[in-house]
C-alpha cells in the first residue's frame, strides 16, 4: 500500500495546489485497491453488482441451428437467380421438439420461430413473402440468399467460452444472458461499504427549525442517491459540528467501519480547522486545490483505526461542488474499488447552442441539457446560472459540458464533450 508521497513521486509535475482534473483520477487510480472478498448470489440479488469471476457457458447458446421467422425452410441451394422457386411443404416443425421427417428436392418444411432446423436446410422464407397455390408456396426471384433466417448454433455464446467476463457489472441483459445458460448463482465482489456525514454547525438536518446563518443539508441526500445507484452499502453519519472530539469520535468509527469515507465541507482554505486537522491527525492525507469549476477544494487520502484503514474523499460544501466533484473523481475510484474493470462511459459530442467564456488552464463541468436538432445530430445548452450553489441546474440539466484544461472560448455551433447523467444519478 503506497503513501501519499509515494504516490505524489510517480506523478510527474505533481502539485497539490493546482492539480489537473486528469492529475486527480490519476492520483486516485494508484491510491484505492479493489475489495478482495466474494460471494456466491441469485440471480435476482445480482443486479448491478461485480462479477469475480468470468462465467463459463455449460451450454451453447442456441443449442441448435434453428429457425429466426415463421416461414418455410429449405435447402438454399435450390434458389435461382433468374427466376422463381416452387417448393412443396411436407409437414411443420414447432418449437420446442425436433421434426423426425425428411425434406427432398422440391420440398420444404412449415417453421416456426425458434424450431429446430432439420439438417439438410439451411434457408428459411418468411411467410408473408411467399405466393401460395393450392398445396405449393412459390418464393420470388432475388428475395433471399442460402443461410438467410437461419440462428446457427452457438452464434450467441460457445460452450466452455466465457459468456460474461470477471470485472463486469451485472446489468439486466447480463441477467438474462446468465439465466439463457441454466445459470442460477453467480460470484460477485462484496459490496463496498461507503460511510458518509457532512461537517459544520451551520448545517442543519431535516426537522431542525431554520436559523439565521444555517442552511439545510442536500449534500447527504445526494450523496446518498450517488452511492445507492452505484449499488453502495451507505452508512450514513449525518451532520457532525465543529467539535473536535465528535469529529474524532465520528472518523475514527467510519474508518472502523467503511471502505470509503465521504465527507462534504470543511476542506476549503479559510474554513475552521477541525476537520482538516482530524484528518491529518487520523490519517494520511493530501488537500488539493484543483484546477475546476465548480469545485477545487478536495481531501484525500487513508485514515487508520483498529488496524484497518478506509480511504477518504473530503469533497467542498457547496451542492454543486459536491456532486460534480463525486462524478467527475469519486465515483471512477469507487468502481475500481468495487472491482469493476469495465471501461467509463464515452462523452458524447453536441453542438453548443451559445458561446461559452472559457480560459485554459482548468476544467470547468457545466450544467447543460442535451437534445436533438430538427436534423437529428445532438445540441446542447447550460442551464442558466452556473453558481456552485444552484442545486436546480443539476435538476433541470440532463448532462455536464466537459470543457478540458487546454480547452478555451466556445462559439455558438463548436462541438462539445458532455458527460450525461443517465444511469449514474
Amino acid at each position: 500500500m503506497k503513501s501519499i508521497e509515494q504516490i505524489a513521486a510517480e506523478l510527474q509535475g505533481y502539485d497539490p495546489q493546482a492539480l489537473s482534473a486528469a492529475a486527480v483520477n490519476d492520483f486516485l487510480a494508484r491510491l484505492v485497491e479493489p475489495v478482495t472478498q466474494a460471494e456466491d448470489l441469485p440471480l435476482f440479488d445480482a443486479l448491478d453488482r461485480v462479477l469475480a469471476q468470468d462465467v463459463i457457458s455449460p451450454v451453447s447458446v442456441p443449442p441448435h441451428d434453428n429457425s429466426a421467422m415463421d416461414g418455410y425452410a429449405f435447402d438454399g441451394r435450390q434458389l435461382r437467380a433468374d427466376g422463381p422457386l416452387t417448393l412443396t411443404p411436407v409437414g411443420t416443425a414447432l418449437a420446442g421438439k425436433a421434426w423426425a421427417g425428411t425434406v427432398g428436392p422440391g420440398q420444404c418444411l412449415r417453421i416456426m420461430t425458434g424450431a429446430i432446423m432439420p439438417a439438410g436446410l439451411d434457408t428459411v422464407v418468411p411467410q408473408e413473402f411467399v405466393k401460395t397455390e393450392g398445396e405449393a408456396i412459390t418464393i420470388p426471384p432475388r428475395l433471399l440468399q442460402p443461410g438467410d433466417n437461419r440462428r446457427l448454433l452457438g452464434e450467441d455464446v460457445r460452450q466452455g467460452q466465457p459468456a460474461l467476463r470477471q470485472g463486469s457489472r451485472l446489468s439486466p441483459a447480463a441477467l438474462g444472458l446468465a439465466a439463457s445458460l441454466g445459470i442460477p448463482t453467480v460470484r460477485v465482489w462484496r459490496r463496498l461499504k461507503v460511510a458518509y456525514f457532512s461537517t459544520g454547525d451551520e448545517i442543519l438536518s431535516l426537522g431542525e427549525a431554520p436559523r439565521e446563518g444555517a442552511v439545510y443539508d442536500s449534500n447527504r441526500y445526494t450523496v446518498f442517491g450517488l452511492l445507492k445507484r452505484l449499488g453502495i452499502e451507505v452508512l450514513d453519519y449525518g451532520v457532525v459540528g465543529d467539535s473536535p472530539e465528535k469529529l474524532e469520535a465520528t472518523f475514527r468509527r467510519a474508518a472502523a467501519e467503511a471502505d470509503a469515507i465521504i465527507t462534504s465541507g470543511g476542506v476549503s482554505v479559510g474554513e475552521a480547522d477541525y476537520t482538516k486537522a482530524m484528518m491529518k491527525k487520523l490519517g494520511d492525507v493530501a488537500f488539493w486545490r484543483i484546477a475546476m469549476r465548480p469545485g477545487r477544494p478536495m481531501a484525500v487520502g487513508r485514515l487508520s483505526a483498529e488496524d484497518r484503514s478506509s480511504v477518504l474523499f473530503g469533497l467542498p460544501g457547496n451542492p454543486v461542488a459536491v456532486m460534480v466533484t463525486f462524478l467527475a473523481f469519486v465515483r471512477p475510484a469507487l468502481l475500481q474499488m468495487m472491482g469493476c474493470t469495465a471501461a467509463p462511459a464515452p462523452l458524447l459530442r453536441a453542438r453548443s447552442l451559445e458561446a461559452l467564456r472559457k480560459k485554459p488552464g482548468r476544467t470547468e463541468y457545466q450544467r447543460g441539457f442535451v437534445s436533438a436538432a430538427p436534423d437529428g445530430s445532438l445540441q446542447v445548452r447550460t442551464t442558466g446560472n452556473q453558481g456552485s450553489g444552484v442545486l436546480s441546474s443539476m435538476v433541470q440539466g440532463n448532462g455536464l459540458i466537459v470543457l478540458h484544461h487546454g480547452q478555451g472560448n466556445v462559439a455558438v455551433g463548436d462541438e462539445v464533450d458532455v458527460m450525461m447523467f443517465d444511469g449514474v444519478i
